[in-house]
């Protein structure tokens, strides 16, 4: 599976992307229902954490198409592309971790506001926002952990 020379908005669209993102979404709201509940893994829960990623996932498109002038998801991550980061630049790299924190923001933003709306009667504002912090801190943690892996095997 070459991977190194496709890009994540291609990846995505492919059924290991697909497949790559339910894991995650799994993960987010296994997590979640921990924090929240402390067991793994509640019914109720785990449509919050697709609801968010959803929607979390369909404004990241469109914000990637904004900002690359049309191309879609292009989100330059070195393991996936030499042609979209040069490893070897300071500045590249720099670019990449700000954007890859920027991503976080905007996903946990996004997310806990939808987590919210789904979840208010049953949880406080706080729990809610620490459990797709957590969430969200650990899937992207691993999600990166599993793709460069993935590109390395």
């Amino acid at each position: 599976m070459p991977l190194l020379n496709v890009s994540f908005g291609i990846f995505a669209f492919m059924p290991q992307g697909w497949l790559f993102m339910l894991l995650i979404i799994l993960l987010e709201a296994c997590v979640m229902s921990r924090v929240l509940l402390k067991k793994w893994l509640e019914s109720g829960v785990f449509v919050s954490a697709l609801v968010a990623n959803a929607v979390s996932g369909i404004v990241g498109f469109v914000i990637s198409m904004i900002l690359t002038g049309g191309w879609w998801l292009v989100i330059w991550f070195p393991w996936v592309s030499s042609h979209e980061v040069n490893v070897h630049n300071p500045k590249a790299i720099l670019g990449l971790v700000i954007y890859y924190f920027v991503a976080l923001i905007l996903s946990v933003l996004i997310e806990w506001g939808f987590n919210h709306l789904i979840l208010r009667k049953k949880f406080t504002k706080r729990k809610i926002l620490m459990a797709t912090l957590l969430a969200n801190a650990t899937s992207y943690t691993l999600g990166a952990v599993l793709i460069t892996l993935l590109c390395i095997l």
